[in-house]
């Protein structure tokens, strides 16, 4: 049996100065294969397309808010349904936007054919727009110089002016008056074919009721829309009165048309006034007053029969009764109708 060969422990500077070969780093252990990170790529490619798509969809059917400088907006692009605006409510509606921000969005659409840089056209929220307008020119803070807004895609001139009816229908308290001048101005610019198409269009969903009052609101703005200085002031019961009257008489709006111009109007009241007075029946002339007939006079009663025996006579502070008909009886007779008369 061969005898084995002990081995003598390793020197520790043998290799000194030997050079050790070079090795090549080994990658992690789990290497991306090519394949691997061009599918990675292209899926990221893919989501981010989708989430673009997505979003101009939103942005499209005007559910993304966006921030639109205030110089960009053209609030002349409806005629507006608004005539006058409180001054109280619109102090209101500027404190609150300055303590909050602005909370609720405003409507526009994108113009096709934009003019001194104005690329949108405003929709609905007026009042936001004026307050955060002057915010900005009382502030000059950045915050104010934006306004958020859904910019929408109507189908049609005709749903514009649906959808800035409907969120006023539902945000302000719009008088009968100008709820019947936007139909009838919307007409006037062609949108619709008449105020009355117009107006069952733009109201569909008030009830029939006021939807006939402000239809016949229209006769007013039709004959005295160029004339009337204060017409929000005007109630329902005044404006009811006023058409019928313009359609049962013959040139009764042209005398009030002239009875409005000669009339000096500094305020609503004035204006009322001499729109009640048209109304006003004319008091009848003492000249042409009937004459009352006189009353004809009663006839006298003439008195009554007495029994045979008996005469009666007045006197101051007496009545005498005399006569053979004068009995006990009678006495107390007398007496007992003298006493039930006192219990009377």
């Amino acid at each position: 049996m061969a005898k084995r060969k002990r081995l003598s422990p390793a020197q520790s500077g043998y290799l000194d100065g030997v050079r050790a070969p070079e090795t090549k780093s080994m990658p992690g252990p789990f290497p991306n294969a090519p394949i691997a990170q061009v599918a990675a790529d292209a899926a990221a490619s893919a989501a981010l397309s989708e989430l673009s798509a997505e979003m101009e969809a939103l942005r499209a059917s005007g559910r993304v808010i966006e921030a639109i400088p205030l110089d960009c907006i053209d609030e002349s692009h409806l005629v507006r349904d608004r005539i006058e605006q409180d001054d109280e409510e619109m102090a209101a509606l500027i404190a609150s936007i300055e303590a909050r921000g602005q909370q609720t969005p405003i409507e526009v659409v994108r113009l096709p054919h934009p003019e001194q840089g104005r690329e949108y056209g405003l929709v609905s929220g007026w009042r936001r727009l004026v307050a955060l307008r002057s915010l900005y020119a009382r502030e000059t803070e950045p915050r104010f110089a934006t306004i958020r807004a859904l910019v929408i895609a109507p189908d049609s001139a005709q749903d514009t002016y649906v959808a800035m009816v409907e969120e006023n229908e539902i945000r302000v308290n719009l008088s009968h008056y100008e709820r019947a001048r936007i139909a009838y101005r919307s007409a006037r610019e062609g949108v619709f074919p008449t105020p009355r198409v117009a107006l069952q269009t733009l109201y569909s969903a008030v009830p029939r009721a006021r939807r006939s009052k402000i239809g016949s609101f229209i006769t007013l703005v039709e004959r005295l829309d160029d004339t009337l200085r204060f017409p929000t002031a005007i109630n329902e019961k005044l404006g009811l009165a006023l058409v019928r009257e313009i359609n049962a008489s013959d040139g009764f709006a042209e005398t009030l048309v002239q009875s409005l111009i000669s009339t000096p109007r500094q305020t609503a009241a004035q204006e009322l006034a001499v729109l009640q007075a048209a109304l006003a029946p004319p008091a009848p002339s003492k000249a042409t007053a009937p004459v009352a007939a006189p009353k004809a006079a009663k006839p006298e009663a003439e008195p009554p029969a007495l029994p045979d025996g008996l005469s009666v006579r007045y006197q101051v502070g007496r009545l005498v009764i005399e006569g053979d008909g004068v009995t006990p009886t009678l006495h107390k007779a007398v007496l007992a109708w003298l006493a039930k008369r006192g219990e009377r």
